[in-house]
């Protein structure tokens, strides 16, 4: 979340995201309420939290001297600005006529920019030239509970990333460049989820954004509210955004803060609610809904080879993860699923076969035995278009087969990895006013929040803005564009503001 300064006013005190808790208590004494107005805050510290951060902080993109886009409309267009930043340029008019992956215009010409011509497998490089203008950086605090990196450092760190590792990068260091000085490697044009964390983190402190991070952050409460008269908010002209929340201390206490910010940007993902099954025993604790709780019970030596089978129910590619880390510490897996195989619409189905091997391993197993017939893969047994309809305490799971007959399991533990959705609780009637079809709830994929594709700003509240996810970009490669919209957007607001 970017808080950003009501006039005339700098964010106080300067919270540093690397900064242990030790210091952070130091700067925040027991029991201190902090009031730190800001011109922007942005809440979640992943990669579009970093991006808009990065180019809030005074970095600003122009054309290269001399360079020529491959793609002619597009570089027609920007030869009628030479020496004009692209935040100072017509967005809309800019990216119009642009096709790819993206449903987000802004991300199409943000991604064009970056890496011209990767869609054609080419390797010619952004056109984009980086200047350090300091007079244009915007006061900005980003929140988040993780380190910077958001939810990458709660992915097992030996996943390997669905994207290719180049569509990682951010602006102006190259993934593949911070991996050779660190002497690593892509796996088949593909990095783990381990180095992109600590790329996103090592990108942080190598572009000087640190100061602006507040790591151990949570935000409870997001208000449109007018200050209270005599304080140094209300000489705001418009009312303010009042943000609440706590830090988690070295610790585990809870210190309060409250913040004022003349805009909110949105950038939280969609990690912070696993989606349930809904079904009795769900919440015994031996069923868990993330892949993390595998990993800590392979260290207790709770699951081991010689356990109860695990029981992963799921078909995207959270639960393929899970088949995939099982398999490689010999653990026995149960996999169950609702769809059937040979579903069109599972993802394994829409991944070049060349690209993502181990997944299509994984599909492979799925389709060519059943828990009913021979195993041809040992320690691992598929249920598919089975029906979970509850888990009992003795750690046995009963499912329904497709033609309507009752299975008994006994199982170690269970996974249920079928997708999450944001937690956006901390907004008045959390934030179904603001989503395309308020009488539907929000989801990434079917109904985002409603923002202007050209600024990101709530098209139902002015000086809220949404990245990443909840506006409707779904990848690293794209949420960068949101990034570049809102940062042009909020940087003629500075320019505008009243002195």
């Amino acid at each position: 979340m970017a808080l950003h300064c009501p006039s005339g006013q700098a964010a106080s005190p300067r919270l540093n995201t690397n900064s242990s808790y030790e210091r952070l208590e130091a700067r925040l004494p027991q029991g201190q309420q902090l009031r730190a107005p800001a011109s922007s805050h942005h809440w979640s510290n992943g990669p579009s939290g970093i991006c808009l951060s990065y180019l809030l902080s005074g970095h600003i993109p122009y054309v290269k001297q001399g360079a020529v886009h491959p793609h002619p409309l597009l570089q027609r267009k920007l030869a009628e600005a030479p020496g004009v930043s692209i935040l100072d340029q017509d967005l809309e008019y800019l990216s119009e006529g642009l096709e790819g992956r993206s449903q987000s215009p802004v991300a199409l010409l943000f991604d064009a920019l970056l890496r011209p011509d990767t869609d054609f497998g080419g390797s010619i490089d952004s056109v984009l030239s980086w200047k350090r203008q300091k007079d244009r950086a915007v006061p900005h605090l980003v929140l988040g509970r993780n380190l910077p990196g958001g939810a990458w450092h709660s992915i097992e760190g030996s996943m390997v990333t669905l994207s290719q590792g180049q569509w990682m990068s951010l602006p102006d260091l190259q993934v593949k460049d911070w991996m050779r000085k660190k002497c690593r490697g892509l796996r088949n044009s593909r990095a783990t989820a381990g180095d992109i964390a600590h790329y996103y983190r090592d990108y942080v402190i190598k572009k000087g954004l640190s100061q602006n991070f507040v790591s151990g952050a949570v935000v409870t409460g997001v208000e449109w509210a007018r200050p209270e008269r005599g304080s140094p908010e209300a000489q705001a002209p418009r009312p303010l955004f009042q943000v609440t929340g706590y830090l988690t201390t070295k610790d585990h206490s809870h210190q309060p803060f409250s913040l004022w910010a003349r805009n909110v940007v949105l950038a939280t993902g969609t990690f912070d609610s696993p989606a349930m099954l809904g079904i009795p025993g769900e919440t015994l604790p031996f069923v868990h809904h993330e892949l993390s709780a595998l990993e800590a019970a392979l260290r207790a030596g709770t699951v081991n080879p010689t356990s109860d089978p695990v029981l992963i129910v799921g078909a995207g590619l959270s639960a393929a993860d899970a088949v995939l880390f099982a398999r490689h510490y010999n653990i026995q897996v149960i996999h169950a699923f609702r769809r059937s195989v040979h579903d069109p619409g599972l993802v394994f189905n829409q991944l070049p076969k060349m690209l993502y091997p181990e997944y299509h391993k994984v599909q492979q197993m799925m389709r060519d035995q059943s828990i009913s017939s021979p195993s041809p893969y040992e320690g691992y047994r598929s249920l598919p278009e089975h029906q979970p309809l509850l888990f009992k305490e003795d750690h046995q799971a009963v499912f329904q087969d497709p033609q309507g007959g009752q299975h008994l399991f006994g199982v170690s533990m269970v996974l249920i990895l079928i997708g999450s959705h944001p937690d956006l609780s901390y907004l008045p009637r959390a934030g179904a006013d603001l989503v395309i079809d308020p009488d539907q709830p929000l989801s990434p994929k079917r109904n985002p929040i409603d923002v202007d594709p050209f600024t990101h700003e709530s098209t139902h509240r002015e000086g809220l803005y949404a990245l990443g996810p909840l506006a409707g970009d779904n990848f690293v490669r794209f949420v960068q564009g949101g990034a570049l919209a809102a940062a042009s957007s909020l940087l003629k607001k500075e320019t505008r503001k009243p002195p």
